[in-house]
């Protein structure tokens, strides 16, 4: 007998478009200006703490990314508007149940005057998940930008490493249209021998990236090595590139690592003009 073909199982193909545009007739306050979404994609508009700028919580109502899923977001900010954007949740990525990927393109855009927060969340890679990850910035001289990333390698509380699979992760940030700093990571196969091996993560079972563009950033980074109550374990460190300030964090603990990405990320928020504490939505 020939045996059945495979089931054919529904992939996930959304997308979410947002900008944000400075009300001229509000007194400069920044509106939500156009909004495209489509499921799993959602975004939410809740009124923001005061001294916030606008807030929108992104969510993937289908709970999470497998193989065959297809995202494509998009944020713009215009010129002397300011946004804050940060996931409902962490972002799950699933094992793949054959060699098919999850595909997820990002952009962010923020034009001269204008300032973005791009809050994460973190983002766990299952044992056998695939994924494929493209995120584009583009910069003016003048905009001001803090973006992050957090990736858990494997649902640590469980015992679970990321142990097969595939990540390709890049990063592509542009200023005026000139290519300012980018970084691709891969992952492939034994994807613990990676990230295990001292030259990759070192052991590490989770990583962070926080990237910050504003006129006092050589300041900013200073700061941060004069921060008092690291968190020991926590191995990170601080650099500036062309006016661009690049931290990243490596832990074996992810809730450690956690309470040192926000103990940076506060300290770093006074450079877009807001108050030097965590965002209330990304605390619970």
């Amino acid at each position: 007998m020939t045996a059945a073909p495979a089931p054919r199982l529904q992939r996930a193909n959304g997308a979410l478009t947002l900008r944000f545009a400075a009300d001229e007739n509000g007194g400069g306050a920044t509106r939500l200006a156009d909004l495209y979404q489509s499921d799993p994609c959602r975004a939410l508009l809740p009124s923001p703490d005061p001294g916030e700028p606008i807030t929108a919580v992104l969510i993937t109502t289908a709970g999470g990314l497998t193989g065959g899923d297809r995202l494509k977001l998009s944020v713009s900010v215009d010129a002397h508007a300011a946004a804050l954007c940060t996931p409902q949740a962490a972002e799950k990525i699933y094992r793949s149940p054959d060699d098919s990927v999850a595909a997820l393109d990002l952009s962010l855009e923020i034009a001269a005057n204008a300032a973005l927060e791009w809050l994460p969340q973190e983002m766990i890679l299952f044992d056998g998940a695939r994924l494929h990850r493209r995120i584009a910035v583009s910069l003016t001289a003048d905009s001001r930008l803090l973006a992050g990333d957090i990736t858990v390698f494997g649902r640590v509380a469980r015992g679970e490493r990321f142990a097969t699979g595939s990540l390709f992760d890049r990063w592509q940030v542009r200023r005026d249209g000139r290519l300012l700093w980018t970084d691709a990571t891969r992952l492939e196969g034994d994807t613990l021998a990676s990230v295990d091996h001292p030259a990759g993560f070192a052991g590490a079972t989770a990583q962070a990236l926080i990237l910050c563009q504003a006129p006092e950033a050589a300041a900013a980074r200073d700061r941060l090595r004069e921060l008092s109550g690291h968190e020991a374990g926590c191995h990170w460190g601080a650099t500036v590139i062309d006016g661009l300030l690049l931290v990243r964090l490596l832990d074996t603990d992810a809730a450690r690592l956690r309470r040192q990405f926000a103990r940076l990320w506060s300290a770093l928020r006074p450079a877009l003009g807001l108050r030097p504490t965590m965002p209330r939505l990304w605390k619970f």
